[in-house]
């Protein structure tokens, strides 16, 4: 084992974490438009892009401690060399069935890298150094995957435009340069990550996949005996489904009024850059909200609110009104993320923190996947813009599930002062 010091585990973790984002970046603006210029239906994405959130649901716990019993390194190299081979068949899949097998591997890809970077950096400076200073790193480390999605999305939409390589369609472009990112990125992590802690051993890992039975029951009765956390993780459900109208519909519709796939993935590029930035601007000003109407009340109004805005991103006829209304939707989108897990962690102690944590991102996975089967069906035998009205709907509808929280919050004020008077 090596031992690095705390300011060299921060720079070669911002340097891996950079590296791993820029090609998800790079797929943002083309991933629903590249099968469909390939002949795929909206029905057939829908089922394709399916798979990697069914995949990602079923490897999520067994996956989950794999790094801690086998080691970090080997798991983001595993991890890393799965994703090159996710952008090669994206790259060359022309049918329903390789670009299944792209997503469903891009979804072992995800659960495989839920994680093991970040717990190796944490291993690493505290290793050196007891008392670091972890929080900056991984303030850092969120700058820097900001940075690297939105100069990814960036770098596609220039690519699209450009369309530099005879012989390749446009929107496939990206997809190339991002595999090639990717490669490198498996060459980095391969000299920079450096094992900081003993792996414990397949024996481990048959240990956890063992558990994972009573990891899900524990979290079950979790849930049968509070009825506002049980309120709050199916709000996921909700937003799984609905995110899917802003995210995998939104570049259809804006093919749709930018006259074309390869225009919309110009568009999509800059767009999806700066929809990044309008998130963080949603998460930093939220605060001055919630302090006037509380958290339950403000994250009910945002999911009513966001519902709106996708609306707007349904009706509005022309590119610039429709990007309009999709950076209104990020600023909710940012908003409401803080507002969500304040309330979450608001309902468990430490010792089940992780597990709800889990939980909650866990059904967002069937959620997102049912999501894209329906209202790509529905775009197909209806039209996108009814897709998106769906979406909207589903995302508003979830509002009252936050009140039994605000409820909560009510009797534990009035409980305070009757409290006090009782001691007095």
């Amino acid at each position: 084992m090596t031992r690095l010091g705390p300011r060299q585990a921060r720079r070669r973790y911002l340097v891996l974490l950079a590296l791993r984002w820029l090609p998800t970046g790079m797929l943002i603006p083309v991933l629903a438009l590249l099968p469909l210029e390939r002949g795929l239906s909206l029905s057939e994405l829908g089922m394709v892009v399916a798979a990697q959130g069914f995949v990602v649901l079923a490897l999520e716990l067994p996956t989950g401690g794999l790094s801690d019993s086998i080691g970090r390194r080997p798991v983001v190299l595993a991890a890393g060399v799965i994703n090159v081979g996710v952008l090669a068949l994206l790259f060359t899949a022309e049918s329903v069935a390789a670009f299944a097998v792209a997503y469903a591997l891009q979804g072992v890809y995800r659960a495989l890298d839920s994680g093991p970077l970040e717990a190796w950096y944490v291993d690493a400076a505290l290793a050196a150094d007891p008392d670091a200073d972890i929080s900056r790193g991984l303030s850092h480390g969120g700058t820097a995957l900001g940075g690297a999605v939105a100069v990814g999305a960036l770098t596609a939409g220039g690519l699209v435009a450009l369309d530099p390589l005879p012989g390749v369609e446009a929107l496939a472009v990206p997809v190339l340069v991002g595999l090639i990112v990717q490669v490198v990125a498996v060459v980095a992590t391969a000299v920079l990550l450096v094992e900081v802690r003993p792996a414990q051993g397949w024996r481990a890992v048959r240990t956890s996949v063992r558990g994972v039975p009573g990891v899900i029951a524990g979290s079950l009765r979790l849930l049968r005996h509070s009825r506002v956390l049980t309120a709050v993780i199916c709000v996921e459900l909700f937003w799984g489904f609905g995110m899917v109208a802003f995210e995998t519909v939104m570049p259809v519709r804006l093919a749709e009024v930018a006259g074309g796939s390869d225009a919309a993935g110009a568009i999509m590029g800059p767009a999806a850059s700066a929809a990044w930035g309008f998130s963080a601007v949603g998460a930093a000003l939220v605060p001055l909200l919630s302090r006037r109407l509380g958290v339950p009340l403000t994250a009910a109004a945002l999911r009513v609110l966001q519902g709106g805005t996708v609306v707007a991103m349904a009706l509005f006829a022309g590119p610039v009104g429709l990007v309009a209304a999709y950076f209104a939707t990020y600023i909710v989108h940012g908003a409401a993320n803080p507002m969500h897990m304040t309330l979450l962690h608001q309902q468990v102690t430490s010792a089940h923190r992780t597990t709800v944590v889990s939980l909650n991102s866990m059904v967002a996975q069937p959620a997102g996947a049912l999501g894209g089967i329906v209202l790509m069906a529905v775009a197909d035998a209806v039209s996108v813009q009814a897709a998106m009205l769906v979406g909207a709907a589903v995302l508003a509808v979830a509002a009252p599930l936050y009140l039994p929280a605000h409820r909560a919050q009510r009797r534990d004020r009035s409980a305070t002062p009757e409290a006090e008077q009782t001691i007095r």
